[in-house]
Order: C-alpha cells, then structure tokens, then sequence
C-alpha cells in the first residue's frame, strides 16, 4: 500500500472512532431548543433578537438601537389618546370588488380575522392630554395600510365630522400607497381626501399629520402630505416611490439616509421629527396653540 493509500485508510479508522465515541456519549450532541414562537423578534435596523414582552413595555422602541417598529393602529389610539375618551365613528363600511380582482375578496377576509379590523384605517372622537380632538390611524397590517375606496371614505369622513364639532385633526399615516386591486377607484381616493382637507382648512381648523414608518405612494401625494403641520417618527421611510425605483430611473446612486425622516426634515418637507416618547406630550402642546388662537 502506497503512502496515499494508507493516509486514507487512517482517516477512515479515525472517523469511525469519532462515530464510536459521540454514540457512546449522546449528551454532547447539539440539542434543539425549544423556542415559543412569537415570543422574540428581529430588529430591522441594528438585527438583534428582541423579547416582544420587554419592547411592548418600551413602546414598540428597540431598546439597542432606538429603532421604532410600526404599531398596530389600537396600539397607537391607547398609547396617544386619553383613557376611555376615544369614541370610534365610522363602523360599517364594507369593502367591496370593484374590478372583480381574483382573490381579493379572500384575502380582504383574511386580514379582517387576522388584524380584527374592517379595514386598514379607525378614526374616532379623543382626548390628549384633556385637548379634544378627532383622530385617525392607518394600520400597516392591513394589506400594508393601502388606501381603497373604504379607507378613502373614512379619512374624508374624519375631516367632515372634525367640521361638524369644529375640531383640529390628527391622522398617523402608515401606507404602501394605493390600493391596486381597485384601480382607478383607489386613484381616485387621493383627490378625494385632499378636497376634505381644504374644506377643513377653510374652517381654519387645524390638522396635524404624523408620518410613521412607512408613508409612500398615494397617501403620501394626497392628505398626508397636506397637513398645517407634518411631524413625523425618526428614521421613517416617507417618498412616493421607492428608494430602488428612483435609482433605476435616474440611473444615480442616491445619498445616504435618502426618504428618511432626516433627511426630509433637513430639506424642509416636514416640520419636526419627533420621539415616540415625545409625541404624546408634542400634540397635547400643538392642539393647546390652537385652541388659544381660536378663542
């Protein structure tokens, strides 16, 4: 037996011995843990595991990096608004299948169970901090919070309603863009919701919008963009189009940090970033002004 051929066959009684010793000893294998599902979850920007219990308590706020996760629209209404002030208007709507899409309708049932909502947006009458208000939320976790014909109706309602008890607006605004299973009907939502707003304006009432991670797309070409004052949550995506869109269209390579809260907030199309922790306390402040400038 050559040199080669020996190498070979000491590998191979090397090997079995290994196989001998790990049977012998089965406690030093790898055992699985058993992990709950649900319980951690991965932060998007720094990427450590993070204990849901422990970042619920922290308002939905990386305790690593200050990374601030989206928020279920019940979540954002109980963390912002008063105790047992909030009254939801605006139950009812059914969304329907304007274009006869292929499994809309199932998978607009689907997230109804899912999420417990009718649709990817509540508003309602409030209180922040004893300031009355009327108050919408988008939820992302309703088909992304796209705006459908529903959505479009209820966020007109809320300025309509906000005319008829003279009261100031704040809408968190939370959307991929418009819905595309309704077409031009979601299209048409965008003008929809802006005449709302100018009708709202014109009673000189005030409507605040608070741009969360992430407003794109229609919502954020039409009332979201709209507001006396624009607040918005740190390191939120916020543009029209997407960030890849954009660059395969002007064929660049766009700047660090581009579509952020920062960087709009340093071009001047919002007024103010604004922590989580801070909110509250921010609006309460804002709805004070004009509740002073209006007397």
């Amino acid at each position: 037996m050559n040199d080669i051929g020996k190498s070979i066959s000491k590998r191979k009684q090397l090997k079995q011995k290994l196989n001998t010793f790990h049977e012998d000893r089965p406690f030093i294998k790898a055992q699985k843990m058993d992990v709950p599902k649900g319980l951690y979850e991965l932060c998007p920007t720094c990427e450590r595991t993070i204990n849901k219990k422990t970042n619920i308590k922290n308002d939905y706020i990386c305790s690593h990096c200050g990374n601030h996760f989206r928020m279920r629209a019940i979540d954002r209404i109980n963390y912002i608004v008063d105790n047992d002030t909030f009254i939801e208007k605006g139950i009812g709507f059914i969304t329907l299948n304007p274009l006869f899409q292929k499994g809309y309708e199932e998978k607009i049932r689907e997230y109804k169970k899912n999420t417990h909502l009718d649709e990817a947006y509540i508003y309602g009458y409030g209180k922040i901090n004893s300031k009355p208000c009327v108050i919408g939320v988008m939820d992302s976790y309703f088909l992304m919070g796209s705006m459908g014909s529903v959505v479009g109706e209820k966020v007109t309602k809320t300025f309509e309603y906000a005319i008829y008890k003279r009261l100031p607006v704040i809408i968190f605004c939370a959307s991929g863009g418009a819905r595309m299973q309704e077409g031009i009907f979601s299209l048409m939502q965008m003008a929809k919701t802006s005449a709302a707003v100018a009708k709202h304006s014109k009673m000189g009432l005030l409507y605040i919008s608070v741009l969360t991670h992430p407003t794109t797309g229609g919502v954020n070409a039409s009332f979201a963009s709209l507001g006396d004052i624009i607040l918005a949550e740190p390191n939120a995506l916020i543009g029209f189009a997407g960030p890849r869109v954009i660059e395969q269209t002007i064929k660049q390579k766009l700047p660090d940090g581009f579509q952020r809260s920062e960087f709009l907030l340093e071009k001047g199309f919002i007024d103010k970033v604004v922590h989580r922790k801070d909110l509250k306390n921010v609006l309460a402040k804002l709805l004070t002004f004009h509740r002073g400038y209006n007397r």
